[in-house]
């Protein structure tokens, strides 16, 4: 054979062997595998029953909820849901389960700040919520310079798709009013967190504030001063220069120069890979007096 051609059919050889992969019997190494992303979304849905005009619950629910499912997310943190606005999300998200209650009572009255999972992703290992009072464990409790009761719902979830990996999930509505009330609240969910998740553990909050980067409730809820538990603002994360169009909160006017009071925030066991602000809207009717807003989320390995 000409020596040519010989080294020719040894490379050959070598390539076919190279894409045949390792002899039956012997040992692979494990292939890392990352688990797809989470999609997180938070949305005041702008309880049913108020006199807006043009953008009544019925004209604008089929919108809101359009929306929703053009994000597609695997966790929905909502806010100001009336018990049949949560009802009507929960036919919407048929493949998500749900976890809330009423702020008034601990059952069906009064706004919800109601969270939608994955069903087939994350198992629920407990869930509950609590109330950003002095008393938090009493349905329906408010305290300080609070105007209404408000709460946080929260869930301790297992990500099927990422080893079985637990997170705790917390989404939340703070008080308009009070300023005070909302520092303490920050002060409130940290310590919950703490003691529902423990040290280390991965965490995802969302939520409606009440108030932007620029107060002091943020500050106290990222932990800035305070390396115990650090939060990460996925759309500050995304965008670190701050614009001047970030507003969330729009009262059907369709609002976009100010700051965000909506948001959604991980710890360091996330890197963000993308958050938006998403200004939907048909002529006149929006999906909600809030801009929905969003978080794409990778775990980062163990």
């Amino acid at each position: 054979m000409n020596r040519s051609i010989q080294w020719v059919a040894l490379a050959l050889l070598a390539m076919v062997a190279s894409c045949a992969g390792p002899s039956k019997g012997k040992r692979m190494e494990p292939q890392q595998r990352s688990a797809p992303p989470i999609r997180v979304m938070s949305v005041n849905v702008r309880y049913g029953t108020a006199p807006d005009g043009a953008n009544v619950w019925a004209n604008r629910r089929a919108l809101l909820m359009r929306t929703i499912r053009a994000f597609d997310p695997d966790l929905l943190g909502a806010q100001e849901a009336l018990a049949f606005q949560c009802d009507e999300l929960r036919h919407e998200l048929a493949g998500h389960a749900f976890v809330g209650v009423g702020r008034d009572d601990g059952k069906a009255k009064g706004e919800f700040s109601p969270m939608y999972y994955r069903a087939d992703r994350f198992e629920r290992i407990d869930s509950g919520q609590f109330w950003l009072s002095e008393t938090p464990d009493v349905a329906g409790s408010k305290s300080w310079d609070s105007a209404f009761p408000r709460l946080a719902t929260w869930a301790r979830l297992r990500d099927r798709r990422d080893d079985g990996r637990e997170l705790l999930y917390v989404n939340t509505h703070w008080d308009h009013a009070g300023s005070d009330a909302r520092v303490r609240s920050a002060r409130l969910i940290r310590d919950r967190i703490a003691s529902l998740a423990g040290p280390g553990a991965a965490v995802i909050v969302s939520g409606d504030l009440n108030c932007t980067e620029d107060d002091e409730p943020y500050a106290v809820l990222i932990g800035r001063g305070d390396d115990a538990l650090l939060l990460t603002d996925a759309y500050r994360a995304t965008y670190p220069e701050r614009q001047t169009d970030e507003a969330t909160f729009h009262g059907f006017r369709g609002t976009i120069a100010g700051s965000r009071i909506d948001f959604v925030f991980h710890t360091s066991q996330f890197a963000t890979l993308d958050a938006a602000i998403d200004r939907v809207h048909e002529a006149e009717v929006f999906a909600s007096d809030h801009y929905p807003v969003t978080a794409t989320l990778r775990s980062i390995p163990k």
